[in-house]
């Protein structure tokens, strides 16, 4: 494996179902497994995000309904066949090299391969696949073939094929998996078609499919469930010909969609020529990369996270935003958990907030869409608020399944996981951190915070001076009664009720922040008193998982080393795990990992708990030896709360956790489908723990504890706006280059007219300077300077300056010269293109603030004016003065009615002849006076000075934008 390539020599039927699952290719919105185009040994598999089904079976005498994300139509068969021959399968044929190569930066997988038919005749063949991230509904593979010794014809056959079903799981096969029914299949103006339908849900879906070739279509043969077409390529002897079948997969959940099939033949009629399907597919990647860059100084742990990041962006990307869907626990890559749901976006969500908001965001609009039937089955469980599913799917029931299988014994046995209620935690979590990573919390979010609180605060009942938590289970997932007990449930979880604290303390914070959604005075006292007198139990000078945790049995860890799935072994030999004090994963552990030594000492002893100095270590060494380690999640949260107590402990924590899925250290399940929570945990790991990096309502702080092994880490965010770049080592870390302990905002600028990242290379060559000269003069790390000649980012003042210095230069020159061209004039290049710009690329252009033209009707008519600006909040906010000609024309006099006008950014480069427009449209408030104070903290300046104190906010209602290259 090499930084950017994954890797796999040689045809190993046993492996193709991990290999499968690693090269799986998506783009957010569906994916696809690596499965060959042909061959007997394969489990092909393509999920769109959100499409799932129910279906009723009996097990064990019982009818069980379940719902899953469907196996969609499966579009990649094409296989081939030199005169004579029977079809090309890698599993019969005489292969002469085998060879797939997985491509991170530009996410395309190649199969190249060689093989001799019966009369000696060799044949290369190479195939590159896509599933594209520019056009979220296309993807496409090109295969090129060359005779390396023999002329003649070659039969080639492709399909669309719909008799597919969900059989990825063994386990699940006794269920039925038969979802897809009302197949049928066409042709249009030699576009191939296929269409079924879910049979509960009812989403149709569709697939077209297009083969680009030398010669025209041969025969098609069309069956209700498939359709198959044949053709008939000219080899030459030594000369390469190619044929490319593009294929558009829509369903009748997708947007601006009249019907799937007609969508599908329109998207993949408009479909360009694969090599321009290509371009605009890798220029996509690269914007997710800058993005989304985390760079480590050790070459071999390099390409495992880059894979690590790759998938989870196959699974979660820009396109998944728009969409509604969550986080599957085992991305888009298999059928194992369902497709469901669970809590793996606490471990997800965190890296996205910092790098793509707007994902993240995404994501939390999934669980607030559900929120009304979270509250139907809060009245119905006799709580208030919201109470969340364990495992979600499509409109947010409780998908957890009532019987499971234990593989070792062969037996369906009871499943009580339902009654891990802490997801809703978990889900609070992620929008408090969400509003700390951006500053923002939607009315909406706040609203969803709340009503987890309101749920949390009704389960816990008053038992003398404290209150309980009953009948729940904690993260550790072993543990789901108690010994004898015919009721499930174990009481007071101490990661639940500790969460429970802190959530009460973060809904009276939300409160001040979304004043329309303000609880009354008795609920805010009702909070505050649970959370002060919850209930915690401890034993041997620790804090117990639960009540009655002490009382358990040891177990005989020497009889069961290397067991990971205790609670199957033991079932299997009659007896039941929850006798022992035995954990599959991390559960009072999971408090370390989510909150810091202070925040947990802090919220103990605000529980009227007195706290010993050596609680949490003594706690982390108990339970650590009591953990089977049953779940890829166990590893992150370990190498977590040890990376300060014991880091050569943390570091192999870590390394089996990044290796989790490559390795696939589970024993078989990584074919099943990645372990996308390890894998965001893993990316979270190195950004918030060894980084050290803590997220506070006044800043970000850095406290860096970078293991040796590691090297120097670097990466850029984004934080309340800013972009920001971030590199450390085990000495210390550097914000923009520069050491830094705590960040609270440093001055944004708008960037002159040029390209920075060019300039600093022209003037460096001019010098005959390394990076690492400049850096030093600059006062500034080299990994920083290498990232501002590489990204479109723009330093604050102090650097630029420094920077301006180092380089025998002048900030003029910097950024563009300075000498701007009269308004209107400068003759455009001959052959101008023009890009449209995605939401989420105009808000980043903008984030930084600057200057803008406000255009409105004006009593005299249309008026343009510009303006300092900053972003408070996601709107934009900027100063006049009280009476002034805006004051006046941007007030209607009506309650509740408001003027709705235009606001524009725009940077022109001259030097490389390119820039971009951004236009914003919503409406003008006046900000109140009571808000006033808190608006003023983005540091908005007047445009003319003076003394301007009216506040104007702009609300993005609509916001687009071009690029233009060429000018």
């Amino acid at each position: 494996m090499s930084a950017w390539t994954l890797a796999y020599e040689g045809f190993d039927p046993a492996g193709e179902g991990l290999r499968e699952a690693l090269c799986t290719l998506g783009n957010g919105r569906f994916a696809t497994r690596g499965a060959t185009p042909d061959g007997r040994t394969r489990t092909p598999g393509t999920y769109v995000a959100g499409c799932y089904d129910r279906l009723a079976s009996v097990v064990a005498g019982r009818t069980v309904t379940n719902e899953d994300i469907v196996n969609m139509p499966d579009w990649l068969p094409l296989t081939f066949a030199t005169p004579g021959a029977r079809w090309f399968t890698p599993d019969q044929a005489e292969l002469l090299a085998y060879r797939h190569e997985l491509d991170l930066r530009h996410g395309v997988l190649t199969r190249a391969l060689r093989w001799r038919d019966h009369a000696g005749r060799d044949t290369a063949v190479r195939q590159r696949r896509l599933v594209s991230m520019a056009d979220p509904y296309l993807a496409a593979m090109e295969t090129t073939f060359t005779a390396e010794n023999w002329s003649g014809q070659l039969r080639v056959r492709s399909l669309l094929d719909g008799r597919v079903s969900n059989h990825g799981v063994a386990r699940y096969r006794a269920l039925r998996g038969d979802h897809l029914t009302c197949q049928d299949s066409g042709t249009q103006d030699d576009i191939a078609w296929l269409t079924a339908v879910t049979r509960c849900s009812r989403i149709t879906v569709a697939l077209a499919g297009r083969i680009d070739a030398p010669q025209r279509l041969g025969s098609v043969q069309r069956e209700a469930c498939r359709i198959t077409s044949e053709h008939v390529l000219e080899l030459a002897r030594g000369r390469p010909t190619k044929l490319t079948k593009t294929v558009a997969l829509t369903t009748s959940r997708d947007h601006a969609s009249h019907d799937a099939r007609s969508a599908a033949l329109r998207h993949v009629r408009r479909a360009p020529p694969f090599d321009e399907l290509l371009a605009r597919h890798e220029a996509a990647w690269e914007r997710l990369w800058r993005c989304a860059r985390l760079d480590v100084g050790d070459p071999e742990l390099a390409p495992i996270i880059h894979l690590q990041v790759f998938h989870l962006l196959q699974t979660l990307s820009p396109h998944t935003a728009d969409l509604d869907a969550g986080v599957p626990a085992r991305g888009l890559h298999g059928e194992a958990y369902r497709g469901h749901v669970f809590w793996d976006e606490l471990f997800v969500q965190p890296w996205l907030s910092l790098r793509f908001p707007e994902i993240s965001l995404g994501l939390l609009r999934y669980r607030w869409r559900r929120l009304p039937e979270a509250r139907d089955a809060a009245r119905a469980a006799g709580y208030d608020g919201a109470l969340f599913p364990w495992q979600s799917g499509s409109d947010g029931r409780e998908e957890t399944q009532v019987l499971h299988l234990n593989p070792q014994s062969g037996r369906w046995l009871p499943d009580h996981s339902h009654l891990q209620r802490h997801v809703g935690l978990a889900i609070a979590y992620n929008v408090w951190h969400h509003y700390l990573a951006t500053g923002s919390m939607p009315p909406w979010c706040a609203e969803l915070l709340l009503d987890i609180a309101r749920c949390f605060a009704s389960m816990a009942v008053r038992h003398g001076d404290r209150y309980e938590i009953r009948g729940v289970m904690g993260p550790d997932e072993y543990h789901d009664r108690y010994p004898g007990a015919t009721v499930p449930g174990v009481d007071n979880n101490a990661y639940t009720n500790v969460m429970t604290s802190w959530l009460l303390m973060r809904a009276g914070e939300t409160a001040h922040l979304a004043p329309d959604l303000v609880p009354d005075p008795a609920e805010r006292d009702r909070w505050d008193e649970i959370g002060r007198r919850l209930r915690v139990d401890f034993h041997d000078g620790v804090i117990s998982q639960f009540s009655g945790y002490a009382d358990l049995e040891e177990l005989d860890w020497h009889r069961y080393r290397g067991v990971r799935r205790l609670d199957r072994v033991l079932e299997a030999d009659g007896d039941d795990v929850n006798r022992y004090k035995a954990s599959k994963q991390a559960d009072t552990l999971m408090l370390c990992y989510l909150l810091t030594g202070a925040e947990l000492i802090g919220i103990l002893e605000r529980l009227g708990y007195p706290v010993e100095p050596d609680l949490i270590p003594r706690t982390v060494s108990y339970y650590l030896e009591r953990t089977s380690h049953g779940s890829t999640l166990s590893a992150v949260v370990h190498a977590w709360v040890l990376a300060r107590a014991n880091r050569a402990q943390s570091w192999r924590f870590f390394t089996e956790a990044l290796h989790s899925d490559i390795m696939d250290v589970q024993g078989g399940t990584t074919a099943e489908g990645i372990h996308l929570g390890a894998m965001g945990g893993t990316l979270d790991l190195l950004q918030r723990c060894y980084l050290g990096l803590e997220l506070r309502r006044d800043g970000l702080r850095l406290d860096p504890m970078l293991p040796g092994g590691l090297g120097v880490l670097s990466m850029p965010i984004r934080f309340r706006g800013r972009q920001l770049f971030i590199d450390a080592d085990h000495r210390q870390a550097r914000v923009n280059g520069l050491p830094c302990r705590f960040y609270t905002g440093g001055e944004a600028i708008m960037t002159g007219t040029g390209d920075l990242g060019r300039r600093i290379i022209h003037h460096r060559a001019r010098l005959g300077l390394t990076r690492e000269e400049v850096a030093e003069h600059a006062d500034m790390s080299a990994g920083y300077l290498k990232y501002l000649e590489e990204n479109p980012d723009m330093p604050d003042t102090g650097a630029l300056y420094r920077l301006a210095d180092a380089l025998r230069t002048t900030v003029e020159e910097l950024l563009g010269g300075g000498k701007d061209r009269p308004p209107g004039h400068g003759p455009a290049m001959a052959n101008p293109t023009l890009e449209v710009l995605e939401e989420e690329e105009c808000r980043r252009l903008i984030a930084p603030g600057g200057i803008g033209r406000v255009a409105f009707n004006g009593s005299h008519g249309p008026t343009v004016m510009p303006v300092n600006y900053r972003m408070y909040e996601g709107s934009i906010v900027f100063r006049t003065a009280v009476g002034g000609v805006m004051d006046r024309d941007l007030r209607t006099g009506l309650e509740g009615v408001d003027i709705k006008i235009a606001f524009e950014v725009d940077l022109i480069d001259e030097i490389n002849r390119e820039g971009w427009s951004v236009v914003v449209q919503g409406p003008a408030h006046h900000v109140p006076p009571e808000e006033v104070a808190q608006v003023a903290d983005a540091g908005v300046t007047p445009w003319a000075g003076g003394e301007r104190h009216l506040y104007i906010r702009i609300a993005c209602q609509q916001i687009t934008g071009r690029r233009i290259h060429g000018l």
